[in-house]
């Protein structure tokens, strides 16, 4: 066989089905559900889920569209979360990839995200398996590198940041070269899929509260998108579909979360004039002491020598959080038949190398020791006014953010 056909092969052997069968540019009419979840909730809660998927999908697909034709829920929202995204941005970088006479671009996303996300954000596209880390699930609503708190999500400009630089000692690269109205659709675009995932979820685990098992429930609790006559009945408990209400409620709450984000960044205190060698020597004894700790993990100076055996929150949810062990393949086995990735122990970052994921500078690496980092065993460090044996002094955190920079220095 010619070198350049054996080259080829593992990565046609990688494509999605679809896409061998119709072509990269091919409109794709659904998008495919979350069985990984689904299969995750029947194990916990005893529950058969496929009656709650049907209509889980049935309401996804009124209230966000297809792969091909994204809507938004506008007539739920009002105020901020009705302007939070724009459908034009939203079919710009959705549907088949094409260009205009003019030179703009047409399926942004999969023409530079969907091999690694996937096409609905599950983090499950045809390199993935292939990389390490793994893509980002963006369905959980939970993302790593952001300058709010740690159970908020992320600012718009957290997205494009990471759009624009990439995340250093991972796959995702920068897309800096990209024009600003694309970077801005994109970035709609991710957001999208994050609510419309999260929704799916929400949806999904209030099914099971509400009586969903081999057969739908009764028809007031059926899951389903609001009309104007739920509308015009809500405060009327009677007449008011419980299902319409609690999907309208699921709706709201995720797009709120997503608007809230902006008054949850994490305010930065200036740095005290300080003599840096004075303040890393500090910053180093907080480095190995009791309070932060950060030699548990990182190891000694930083060298990444310590041994961990744990799982970021993605993995936990299907297996350890279940009762079963990330490394039992039978297990795990119909796990992965529905999209989960092969469990991989999460490995802390060897700080000596001075490759720093989310960014290096000293503000973000603030954030990061306050607030941890969110999905996994990183944890947030509560700060104090005066020292403590509880938490840091905002100076101590500065003297540790020192020390961590001098780590990746030559």
């Amino acid at each position: 066989m010619p070198p350049l056909v054996r080259s080829f092969l593992p990565i046609v052997c990688s494509l999605p089905l679809v896409l061998l069968l119709t072509g990269c540019d091919a409109k794709i009419d659904q998008f495919s559900p979350n069985t990984l979840y689904s299969l995750t909730l029947a194990e916990s809660q005893s529950a058969l889920m496929d009656a709650a998927q049907t209509d889980t999908s049935a309401v996804l697909e009124q209230a966000f569209g297809t792969p091909n034709q994204p809507k938004w829920p506008a007539n739920l929202l009002s105020g901020r979360d009705r302007t939070l995204l724009e459908v034009e941005r939203l079919e710009r970088a959705a549907g088949p990839i094409s260009s205009l006479q003019d030179g703009s671009h047409l399926g942004l996303y999969r023409e530079h995200c969907v091999h690694c996300h996937g096409l609905a954000g599950d983090g499950f596209g045809p390199t993935s398996l292939a990389l390490n880390p793994y893509p980002r699930d963006f369905r959980r609503g939970v993302f790593k590198w952001k300058s709010t708190r740690r159970n908020a999500k992320p600012t718009r400009e957290d997205l494009r940041r990471t759009l624009i630089h990439g995340e250093a000692g991972t796959a995702m690269p920068s897309f800096s070269v990209l024009p600003d109205d694309e970077l801005d659709a994109l970035v709609d675009y991710v957001i999208y899929l994050s609510i419309r995932g999260e929704v799916e979820r929400e949806l999904l685990a209030a099914a099971v509260e509400l009586g969903y098992d081999e057969t739908p429930p009764e028809e007031n609790l059926r899951l389903r998108m609001p009309s104007v006559s739920d509308a015009a009945s809500a405060g009327d408990a009677q007449a008011a579909s419980e299902g319409a209400e609690a999907t309208r409620e699921i709706i709201q709450e995720v797009i709120r979360s997503w608007v809230s984000a902006e008054d949850a960044v994490v305010e930065v205190p200036a740095a005290p004039p300080a003599n840096d060698t004075d303040s890393i020597e500090r910053g180093r004894e907080l480095f190995h002491g009791q309070i932060a700790n950060c030699v548990g993990c990182h190891g000694p100076q930083g060298n990444g020598a310590a041994v961990t055996l744990d799982y970021d929150d993605w993995t936990k949810e299907y297996s350890t959080r279940l009762g079963l062990t990330p490394t039992d393949r039978d297990a795990m086995k119909p796990f992965r038949k529905a999209g989960a990735p092969k469990p991989r122990p999460i490995i802390p970052r060897r700080l000596q190398g001075g490759v720093f994921r989310g960014g290096g500078d000293g503000e973000t690496l603030y954030r990061r020791i306050t607030q941890g980092v969110a999905g996994t065993p990183m944890p947030s460090l509560e700060v104090t006014e005066t020292e403590s044996g509880k938490g840091l002094t905002p100076d101590q955190v500065w003297d540790l953010v020192h020390y961590v920079q001098s780590l990746g220095k030559p």
